[in-house]
């Protein structure tokens, strides 16, 4: 089995999704079988890509993993859409802890053939996210260079470190990475640097700057790596891709 990332932060408007798509679409240009799975009810992960959300969610459904799967417009990047059904939603953001391990035992059971994959969580610390997190080899969390930038993080450590000693998992932090980075801004400097000297090495080096071509990119059904592949956004996106495949 390849790398599971579980991209997540309680809070929203960080970049998490926009972070999962742009990331998916740079390892599946790299070469690498990719998956994304989109546990967002907002559904932006699939909808970013350019494919319709599914009438009811595999997850929920019971649907086998790999009917459920749709081949998105980049080679090698498949895609697990999310539902916006509202039965779907509360079924996955409010279910019991049986349902829980339904649900991780249906997660890794089918992404044995996928060098990476990507689960993008919804913005909360509730049960799907934990559910994501106990299904996954390494967390990835996204955070705003701005003023409420730490607020909360404690609780996301907390979280995650409970996943880490209470399940029978191998979750690893995979990292942290800054985005809508202006480094005009001494703000943006000053939670660098504060993120930085509280969390050190598990910083990615690669920031992701604001560019106005990431937010348009979803729009047009695409990457921003794909609709304006010049971009300051893109270029970052392909350097932290690089930085995780450095990883290993």
């Amino acid at each position: 089995m390849g790398r599971i990332f579980c991209v997540a932060n309680q809070k929203g408007g960080v970049g998490k999704t926009t972070t999962a798509v742009n990331m998916a679409v740079a390892l599946a240009k790299s070469g690498k079988q990719t998956l994304l799975v989109d546990l967002d009810p907002q559904c932006n992960a699939t909808t970013g890509l350019g494919i319709e959300p599914s009438t009811r969610h595999p997850l929920v459904a019971g649907t086998p993993l790999r009917q459920a799967i749709v081949a998105s417009y980049c080679p090698r990047l498949d895609v697990l859409p999310g539902s916006r059904t509202f039965r779907d939603v509360e079924a996955l953001t409010h279910g019991d802890e049986l349902q829980a391990g339904r649900l991780r035992q249906y997660l890794t059971s089918g992404i044995t053939g996928y060098d990476f994959v990507l689960i993008d969580c919804p913005p909360s610390l509730g049960q799907l996210t934990q559910t994501a997190l106990a299904s996954s080899s390494e967390v990835l969390m996204p955070i705003q260079c701005e003023y409420f930038a730490m607020e909360g993080l404690a609780q996301m450590i907390e979280v995650i470190r409970h996943v880490i000693e209470n399940r029978d998992h191998q979750l690893q932090f995979g990292g942290i990475v800054l985005t809508m980075y202006d480094d005009q801004l001494e703000l943006t400097r000053e939670v660098d640097e504060e993120v930085r000297e509280f969390f050190g090495d598990i910083v990615f080096d690669t920031v992701i700057p604001r560019d106005v071509a990431v937010s348009e990119s979803p729009s047009h059904g695409k990457s921003v790596i794909d609709y304006a592949p010049r971009s300051r956004g893109a270029r970052a996106y392909v350097e932290l891709c690089m930085e995780v495949l450095e990883s290993v």
